[in-house]
């Protein structure tokens, strides 16, 4: 499952659980890049749990999509992974390191109080 919700103006949240197929990637890659047209230094919230490789087909989706995705990192000032997977918290703060301009830190399922806090705050 894929959904992406804007709960705030400059806030987009992104909830994966489970394999998601080609379908499912499209159109939640879709859904992000609308809602997220007029964020200007936004912050996003994405839960990751249950996560599974997704299919062939939908890794295709994706990177049909990067260009438009990396355009979106200048959309958004910090990301917080919350996640039930150590490997994924510790690949996302990776990530935030290889990318300028955007902060990234991942927290433990249980932590999302925390993240909510670091989304408006910078403090965690």
């Amino acid at each position: 499952m894929l959904t992406i919700t804007k709960p705030e103006p400059n806030r987009v949240d992104i909830d994966l659980s489970g394999k998601i197929d080609a379908d499912e990637m499209a159109r939640g890659l879709d859904e992000l890049l609308e809602l997220s047209q007029d964020v200007n230094a936004g912050t996003m919230l994405y839960r990751i749990t249950s996560f599974a490789f997704p299919d062939f087909g939908a890794l295709a989706v994706e990177m049909a999509r990067m260009p438009k995705l990396f355009g979106l990192l200048g959309r958004f000032d910090r990301c917080a992974v919350v996640t039930d997977a150590a490997w994924i918290k510790t690949a996302a703060e990776v990530e935030g390191a290889l990318f300028p301009g955007i902060d990234i830190k991942g927290f433990d399922l249980g932590e999302e109080h925390s993240a909510e806090a670091w989304l408006k705050t910078g403090i965690a």
